[in-house]
């Protein structure tokens, strides 16, 4: 009995094993049928939320892209040879390259191109639809286009083949841009929208400017911010080189490289202007206070260790005025002197130094900002001059907005709002008030300190803009030489920040030359880089000049809420308008609408004004 039960078991595990063996062969036996065949995927019409500058002008926005794949099986050994210079000359590749692929490769499928233009896909649908390129796959996929080029590039950053962020805003707010379902699984017909703080035309300016300073320098890289100092709003974020986000592959991975927020660098003597503040507002000296300056800095420790920093040259007696118009690093040390240890460390990392700024960006640097007990002798002093300390450019200009903000360190903001697809707010990024860092009288003396700076005989002479008053310091700081750990003797950042109007403050500019070959100093060539910028400010914000009119303005621009398209008895202007909301239209009876391309409306007919009677008819040409 118990041997026909062994027997009754082994029979039904080998009829389990048979019974799986069958439906691994169907299974194959289906995959083997179906062959591998791509098959059509459904595609949701949902685009990623737009990029806006503050006014409005599109820095991102969704365009479809396709890609041209082979499906080996369906093409015939015959036509497919002689259509294979035709193909590859509307994909733009070699003829042998097409042939190669499709007679050496090994799998059944595979892509000539990616991601081509709709204009190329076109081309390919109406050859297939006349009866050519049988075997040849049209794929739909998502596509980001970068409408203003290099604009902005490292802030605005780019999207993956998924159409994903992959560095900048793109990737910071990805899961804002990219469209949500609902809870019934519905997507939106687009994501959320970031308006950025920047101004385009402000952006563009600097750009220029610091484009022309980099070649010009031949410098390694070139940064130049600038901010509201009344919100802490940064209306130009400039980092070069750049690179097209549209054709990001193409640009070598050190173009992608954020200098501004994510490079973090000992800042030389512009750093004076947050020591000196530090100094003055602890109170242990007064904007009277002289020094006396014979050419260097000069401390014998109780050991009997003599420290000394050198000058440029000798600047007699100096006051904080002096230190900073001369840039007098034998008076900045002796201020430092002054100030406890901790004291003077508690200031700096009150105005920033040591801690990220908050900017909604990847990879931004703390810098350093080493704890007090780690510090030498020499520390304190040598800090005061902008060295044994790592800053960002994103940090010195939020440091320079509270100077210029009567001492109120504000988060500097690079995202103004979230934009809902129609138009409306979904959250507005208020001007947010860190800290008090100084008291406003510093403040105020810093600024007319800095003033002298921007004078005949100050070191940031050269940044001066007629007709404004401008306080200004410049610096010059040697580099670490990364193979001995020291000093380069060759290797320099030169840098100048400028605050104006100084009686006013209404904007900051700091920009910082990564090093130049040849010219080294911040006062001959960052100085002249500051001027040139704050020109292209003057010219495009209402800051008055000596005797010119001021336009009074809100300060920020209103975005138009975008609403349904209306069109009644006369043709309105649908110029920049997107297709999603032009949709609606072709559910018109009384209207014969059509609408040619993807994007934006840039032709239309009628021209706008022109009566429009009962079926009348109304072509919208989109890019």
């Amino acid at each position: 009995m118990s041997i026909d039960k062994k027997a009754l078991r082994f029979g039904l595990a080998l009829g389990l094993l048979g019974l799986f063996a069958l439906l691994v062969l169907f299974r194959y036996a289906l995959l083997a049928g179906e062959g591998g065949k791509p098959r059509p995927s459904p595609l949701d019409s949902s685009e990623r939320g737009l990029i806006l500058d503050r006014s409005g002008r599109v820095l991102a926005v969704d365009s479809p892209l396709y890609n041209i794949a082979v499906w080996k099986p369906e093409t015939d050994p015959v036509a497919f040879p002689a259509e294979a210079e035709r193909l590859a000359s509307l994909v733009d590749l070699p003829p042998d390259e097409v042939l190669s692929r499709w007679k050496e490769g090994s799998g059944n499928f595979f892509y000539l191109r990616k991601r081509v233009s709709p204009q190329v896909a076109r081309a390919v649908q109406e050859a297939k639809a006349a009866g050519a390129f049988a075997g040849v796959v049209v794929e739909r996929v998502a596509g980001r286009l970068y409408p203003e080029k290099r604009l902005a590039s490292h802030l605005v950053g780019f999207v993956g083949d998924a159409n994903r962020g992959l560095v900048g805003i793109e990737s910071k707010y990805d899961e804002e841009l990219t469209p949500k379902a609902d809870e019934k699984g519905r997507l939106p017909p687009q994501g959320d929208g970031v308006v950025l703080t920047i101004d385009a035309n402000i952006q563009f300016a600097l750009e220029e400017v610091a484009r022309r300073a980099l070649k010009d320098t031949g410098a390694t890289a070139v940064i130049l911010l600038a901010g509201d100092v009344a919100t802490g709003e940064i209306l130009a974020y400039v980092a070069m080189p750049d690179y097209d986000p549209n054709e990001f592959l193409t640009s070598p991975d050190s173009a992608w490289y954020d200098w501004a927020s994510v490079y973090a660098y000992e800042p030389g003597s512009v750093f004076k202007v947050f020591s000196m503040a530090s100094v003055l507002d602890l109170g242990v000296i007064t904007d009277r206070t002289t020094f006396l300056c014979d050419g260097a800095y000069h401390l014998v420790t109780p050991s009997g260790e003599k420290i000394t920093i050198k000058d440029l040259e000798v600047h007699g007696t100096v006051d904080i005025t002096g230190i900073l118009e001369y840039s007098c690093n034998s008076g900045a040390g002796q201020a430092s002197d002054r100030a406890a240890t901790v004291d003077f460390y508690d200031k700096l990392s009150a105005f920033g130094f040591g801690s990220r700024t908050g900017l909604t960006l990847p990879g931004e640097s703390p810098g350093a900002l080493r704890s007090p007990e780690t510090w030498s002798l020499r520390s304190k002093p040598t800090i005061a001059m902008g060295q044994e300390v790592l800053v960002t450019a994103t940090q010195m200009l939020a440091a320079a907005m509270a100077v210029g903000d009567g001492g109120i360190l504000r988060k500097p903001l690079v995202v103004g709002s979230l934009r809902r697809p129609d138009g409306s707010t979904l959250y507005e990024n208020q001007s947010t008030e860190v800290r008090r860092v100084i008291s406003s009288a510093t403040a105020r003396a810093i600024l007319t300190a800095m003033e002298a700076g921007a004078g005949i005989g100050g070191t940031g002479r050269r940044a001066k803009v007629d007709d404004v008053r401008m306080a200004v310091k410049t610096g010059t700081a040697q580099m670490i030489d990364r193979e001995t750990k020291r000093y380069s003797t060759t290797d320099f950042i030169a840098s100048t920040l400028a605050i104006f109007p100084a009686d006013a403050p209404r904007i900051a500019l700091y920009g910082a030359i990564i090093k130049p070959a040849g010219e080294t100093y911040g006062g001959r060539i960052a100085a002249p880089m500051i001027r040139e910028g704050a020109e292209a400010l003057l010219e495009l914000t209402d800051i008055a000049r000596g005797g010119s009119p001021v336009i009074q303005h809100p300060g920020r621009v209103s975005l138009p809420r975008l609403g349904p398209i209306e069109i009644g008895g006369t043709m309105p202007d649908l110029r920049g308008v997107p297709k999603r909301l032009l949709l609606p239209l072709l559910d018109r009876s009384d209207l014969k609408v059509r609408i040619e391309g993807n994007g934006y409306v840039v032709r239309q007919r009628p021209e706008s004004g022109r009566a429009l009677g009962p079926g009348a008819e109304i072509v919208l040409e989109l890019e």
